[in-house]
């Protein structure tokens, strides 16, 4: 049986516990889990092979004899990812294809234009600097979206559908998820949309639930509409982070997810696309409760869930109806996507 070490520091918790699940009981790999604090708390320290670790520890607790390190997240911790990379067969997930290009002039230059406190930080106590030479010494870089998976980026399927309720109430429900910020998602679009639904007279009861704290000038927009609605509409949105539990509730209870992303972002100062340089998690979430996805127009992507949004959003979206859901168990079946991993992890080797 081979090992495998599973390192998580930093974010993306729930590509950790995907992971997990898929391969708890493999018969062919042995997996350790090295996760800090902050991990741990988000997905509980249940199993023995699950390691409370830091940076200044990991090094030590890797002297056992792995055959392959995966590295969830190399956004800090450059210095310490550079040596890992070095010594051992490592692979890392990428979740911003442009970053792993930059140049370390370009990251010199980067550190002054925005947050320059915890960027200088990076820089002189975690190495900035040196993450070129993380993705270029690792042996594979991975993607999660199999669109992202050319060049010399390998896919790694890790997304499963573990929902399968469906909303049978008379209430249409939308849940747009993620944190109500208009740098990532087109909220004033969304705004416009329910507008023009109120124009139309609808007689459909709809529920949006703006699942992701709100705050700012997007929160006083809600505000402000929420007030003006018509009666056949009603939104919820939340003040704080939403907890993990009722996240899982109101994106089961969904009808349909929409994710009003905007086509363009930045990691770092460094542009990305989605759907092109970097993957929208809401793929993820889409495939694990099992929802059709309302994308814009330009997102590219291959998935059969996914519906890219046209001319007339108002029609499609809030005129959808259930007979035109996916079948996510057919392509996204737990047993099928855990022999896919497995064998993904071996040509890894």
């Amino acid at each position: 049986m081979k090992k495998i070490a599973y390192i998580e520091l930093d974010t993306h918790a729930e590509i950790a516990g995907s992971f997990m699940a898929l391969m708890n009981g493999s018969k062919a790999f042995e997996v350790d889990y090295y996760f800090s604090e902050r991990i741990i708390k988000q997905i509980g320290k249940h199993h023995s092979n699950i390691h409370l670790s830091e940076s200044t520890e990991l090094l030590d607790q890797l002297e056992q004899n792995y055959d392959l390190i995966i590295i969830g997240t190399v956004h800090r911790y450059f210095n310490l990812f550079n040596e890992i990379a070095e010594k051992y067969n490592t692979s890392v997930i990428v979740h911003n294809l442009n970053f792993t290009r930059t140049s370390r002039f370009q990251l010199f230059q980067n550190i002054f234009k925005k947050d320059f406190k915890y960027r200088l930080k990076l820089w002189l106590k975690e190495d900035l600097l040196s993450a070129p030479e993380v993705f270029r010494k690792a042996k594979n870089l991975l993607v999660l979206d199999q669109s992202l998976g050319r060049d010399h980026f390998q896919y790694l399927p890790v997304f499963f559908n573990e929902y399968q309720v469906n909303n049978n109430s008379e209430i249409f429900t939308i849940v747009i998820p993620g944190a109500v910020s208009q740098q990532r998602r087109d909220y004033k679009k969304v705004l416009q949309e329910l507008t023009n639904l109120n124009q139309l007279d609808s007689k459909r009861l709809i529920q949006i639930i703006f699942l992701g704290k709100a705050h700012g000038k997007e929160l006083r927009w809600l505000q402000s509409f929420e007030k003006e609605k018509s009666a056949n509409i009603s939104i919820q949105y939340f003040t704080e982070k939403v907890p993990q539990n009722i996240f899982d509730e109101w994106m089961n209870k969904a009808n349909v997810i929409w994710c009003p992303i905007q086509s363009e972002t930045e990691f770092f100062s460094n542009k990305e696309i989605y759907g092109k340089t970097k993957m929208s998690g809401n793929i993820g979430d889409a495939i694990k409760y099992g929802k059709v996805a309302f994308f814009p127009e330009n997102y590219p992507s291959d998935f059969e869930f996914i519906m890219n949004e046209k001319a007339n959003l108002s029609q499609e979206i809030f005129g959808f109806k259930s007979e035109n859901s996916y079948d996510f168990q057919k392509e996204f079946r737990k047993n099928a996507i855990s022999t896919e991993l497995e064998n993904t992890l071996k040509s890894l080797l």
